[in-house]
């Protein structure tokens, strides 16, 4: 069986005018992540990522810590994360619990994506969206369809925490409410090891930071 190294991205920008950009402590994690694979004398023959800035980021920063042969990175939209911002938007200020602001504080914002998430798997969303949660579902098992069929002995995957709760649910035949709550608990820069052919999927590990492990990396944990 081939291996699948599934990494989030580095912490973002979150509360910049772009999101989507690293942050230093993306930049940071992301090549400690390289750093821990090196060490681990592991060598990836494919590379594919979604094609978000902080995934890219994520990926140059990962390979040029562990200083190896050049691998060609392939691109995938079926990687990309699912807009937020259009969620929220379709819903409305209006729309969130009593009390809940998605621009009041971080924690708030958490809560009201999570409320927002189920109204979207549940397919109650009242305003236009871009894609629907299952077009989203769709979108991640093609993704990962086409890595599996692809083939290598190791592979590693760049995406965001919305295709990495979708992965893992997919792969477990687990309900939607699985996949989002995973979506709350995934971590910048985590890695989840999967073991695959081009039919098959299995979990190996999910949501590690074996990078971060040392105390005085631990303020380095970060979940946006």
């Amino acid at each position: 069986m081939a291996e699948l190294y599934l990494v989030r991205h580095g912490q973002a920008s979150f509360g910049a005018e772009n999101y989507d950009e690293l942050s230093p402590s993306g930049y940071s994690q992301s090549g400690w992540l390289g750093e821990y694979f090196a060490q681990a004398k592991l060598r990836f023959d494919r590379v594919v990522i979604g094609t978000m800035q902080r995934h890219r980021q994520t990926a140059d920063a990962i390979l040029d810590a562990m200083a190896g042969p050049q691998v060609e990175i392939a691109q995938d939209a079926g990687l990309n994360e699912y807009d937020f911002q259009a969620l929220f938007a379709a819903l409305g200020e209006e729309g969130l619990p009593q009390g809940l602001s998605r621009s009041s504080s971080k924690k708030d914002f958490y809560k009201g994506l999570r409320h927002v998430l189920q109204l979207w798997a549940d397919d109650r969303l009242p305003g236009t969206i871009p894609e629907t949660w299952h077009q989203f579902q769709t979108r991640v098992r093609r993704a990962r369809s086409d890595i599996q069929r692809a083939g290598g002995r190791k592979v590693l995957v760049v995406s965001s925490g919305g295709p990495i709760a979708v992965t893992a649910q997919q792969v477990l035949q687990a309900p939607n409410a699985a996949a989002i709550a995973l979506n709350m608990q995934i971590r910048n820069s985590s890695v989840c090891q999967y073991v695959f052919n081009d039919t098959a999927m299995s979990l190996v590990s999910f949501n590690s930071l074996p990078h971060l492990d040392a105390v005085e990396r631990r303020e380095f944990i970060t979940y946006g």
